[in-house]
């Protein structure tokens, strides 16, 4: 068994069969498959259950995939921790975010990062649970992940890094009604109609707790994709409920908007792999243990000007 061999059994897993996965590392789909009977033979076991013209992983193949990605993980922090020798000039910050953290404070973060460290490039994939960021970062798929949770995040096998509490805020569109109190109370929104998460999001939990209560809001539109939301409210769709992290961007774009009372709290934090962290990541979470919360809705536009450490 070698690195190659895993990295091949890796990506058919990530790319859902052999064909995507040998477009993605370039290579022809014979070659791919010869490696993975090689690695079978060697192992005497087979990893995948051929179906028709696709594949599913069998039990041992199962077993296997979070061992390979630590190894493959581990050797890319072997290469990146040798070539930091020379100086952090180059590099990847693997991470994962929900939406909202996606907003602030990922623009935050990668703005004072990447002007402190301008050769490493930050990717970024997309989650939309707690429960997915933990699973990525504990499986090393990526080594940070950014969440936005109702409470604390706490999981065996990932460090956690509170970074701020962002209160949920009301949303409208520049013609629309909107109310005129800050901070809006609850029986304000008799009436209002209401672009929503689906069920389960903390965001869709606000409203719902709205209608528990007996508010007759009406709810015009659900939305999967929530960075649609905004553009909703922006064509005078209804309003919405969104974690204050959106609001400068909403006010850039013309909406208005104001504080909820009461109101529920997204507590955003910074995951990262128990394991060793490439160099690079190791500068990005530096970079986050100086981050300092902020008023999304009146404090100050952070500049991302350079802290010491």
């Amino acid at each position: 068994m070698d690195a190659r061999q895993l990295e091949y059994f890796v990506a058919i897993v990530d790319h859902d069969g052999f064909g995507r996965a040998a477009q993605h590392l370039h290579i022809a789909q014979p070659s791919l498959s010869q490696s993975i009977a090689n690695l079978e033979r060697e192992l005497g076991i087979p990893l995948f259950h051929r179906i028709g013209r696709g594949v599913v992983l069998s039990t041992a193949g199962r077993e296997l995939i979070e061992p390979a990605r630590q190894v493959l993980r581990d050797l890319r922090t072997a290469r990146a921790t040798m070539a930091s020798a020379k100086g952090l000039r180059r590099g990847t910050v693997e991470l994962v975010t929900m939406p909202s953290p996606g907003i602030e404070p990922l623009s935050a973060l990668t703005r004072r990062f990447t002007r402190r460290f301008p050769g490493i490039t930050i990717d970024a994939s997309a989650a939309f649970t707690p429960g997915e960021v933990v699973d990525k970062v504990r499986q090393g798929v990526c080594e940070l992940g950014l969440v936005g949770a109702s409470g604390p995040v706490s999981a065996p096998g990932v460090d956690v890094l509170p970074l701020e509490e962002q209160p949920f805020v009301l949303v409208g569109g520049p013609d629309g009604e909107f109310p005129a109190d800050d901070p809006i109370s609850h029986a304000a929104l008799a009436c209002a109609r209401m672009i929503v998460s689906p069920a389960g999001s903390l965001m869709r939990q606000v409203v719902d707790d709205l209608l528990a209560e007996g508010a007759e809001v009406q709810i015009v539109a659900e939305v999967a994709h929530r960075t649609s939301i905004l553009p909703l409210v922006l064509q005078g769709v209804g309003l919405a409920v969104l974690p204050s992290a959106w609001a400068p961007l909403a006010r850039r774009a013309g909406a208005r908007t104001a504080r909820l009372d009461p109101t529920a709290h997204l507590q955003i934090a910074l995951l990262s792999r128990t394991a060793p962290l490439t160099p690079a990541a190791q500068a990005f979470l530096a970079v986050a243990r100086t981050y300092t919360p902020i008023d999304h809705l009146n404090g100050p536009i952070d500049t991302g000007a350079d802290q010491p450490g």
